[in-house]
Parts: C-alpha cells; structure tokens; sequence
C-alpha cells in the first residue's frame, strides 16, 4: 500500500518528539505513586508474547488483588478461567510481559512492562487464598518500566459515565455466541439460564 508506515523515521516525521514530561514519567520501579494505582485496581489487562504470537487477557478481582513484593516485583495471581491459559503459554517461552492497571472512575492508567516467571510456590500460593481455595499459579513480574497514561483515552471513550454502559441485551449473550459458532448445535437457552450462579461459583 502506498500511504504504510514502514519505518521510525517516517513516524517521528509524522509525530515530532515526545514532551519531556512523556520521557521523565519513564521509571524502572514503582514510586509511591504508581504504588497506589496498583493498590487501588480491581482489575488489568496482561499482555504477552509466544511462539503463537500475542494474547492479551484481564484479569479481576478485589482492588489490589496484584501484590507489590517490592518496588520492583508485582505478583498476580492466575484465578480459574476457561484453562486455555495463552497467557501462560507464552510466558513460559517468553518472559516479556506488559500490564494496564485500570482504576474506576479514574482516567489516569499505569503501565508496567517487565519480565514474568510462573510459580507454584505453596507459601506464595497459600497468601493469596480466597474462600478457602488457592490460585493453581502465581504470575511474579520484575519491572523493567513503569509510566502513567494520562486520562485521554478514557475520557474520549467516556467509559466510567453510567449514562453511556451498554444494555446488555443489545450484544450477543454468551449462550447465542456459542450456538453460533458451533453452527447451531448448542442449547443457548439452558446455558445462559445457569451462567451466572456457574459463574459465581467457579469465580475461586
């Protein structure tokens, strides 16, 4: 195509440079800035690469649920999910791991990249114990940058506005979708009848 983007040059053409503020944001460690944003998210996007290509999955739970081991180590823990474990794949093969840590009702994101391992750790395990039961792994990040977004994107978005969520019944119900990808052959109705008490009940 003859308008692609092929190389940095053309880019820095295109945007110029970075305000310093942009630069000095940069840090290799969790100030107690940042430190607070990972406190206070219940929820975070884990990016990650492997022999496959990308994935990018959330992951949820109570504000905080990521662990600072210290200033320059998060811990996640890997609740129970539908166990295609991409995510866990990739680290696996390659450490390079990136994580937004969103905050409702705020605009401002934290980024942190780094390098994961995966570990079955009982002690580690048994700290981040919900209702009795364990995470099967810990994801144990070390930092190599952490920066803060600043809240453009949210507010164009406008995505903490109650006025603005989306009605559920206007999308597809999890039932419907996988009728329609198993050509039909799938009892949409039971499954989104049971869906949310399996839900609860498998949240741990």
């Amino acid at each position: 195509m003859p308008h692609t983007v092929t190389n940095v040059e053309q880019l820095e053409k295109i945007y110029g440079t970075p305000h310093e503020r942009a630069l000095w944001k940069e840090i290799d460690f969790l100030n107690e800035d940042y430190q607070a944003f990972v406190k206070a998210s219940p929820l975070i996007i884990l990016a990650t690469v492997g022999d496959g290509g990308t994935d990018c999955s959330p992951k949820g739970d109570f504000p905080g649920f990521v662990r600072i081991l210290d200033a320059r180590t998060l811990a996640v823990p890997d609740r129970p999910g539908n166990n295609r474990i991409d995510n866990l794949r990739n680290i696996v093969v390659d450490s390079r791991v990136s994580l937004l840590f969103l905050v409702p009702g705020v605009g401002e994101t934290l980024r942190v990249n780094g390098h994961a391992e995966i570990t079955v750790d009982p002690e580690l395990l048994a700290t981040f114990k919900v209702d009795g039961k364990l995470p099967r792994t810990v994801i144990v990040v070390k930092i190599d940058a952490a920066y803060f977004h600043c809240s453009k994107a949210v507010m164009r978005s406008d995505l903490w506005n109650p006025e603005k969520h989306v009605e559920r019944s206007l999308l597809p119900s999890p039932g419907a979708m996988h009728k329609r990808l198993t050509g039909g052959a799938f009892d949409a109705v039971t499954y989104d009848r049971e869906l949310p008490e399996r839900t609860k009940a498998g949240l741990y």
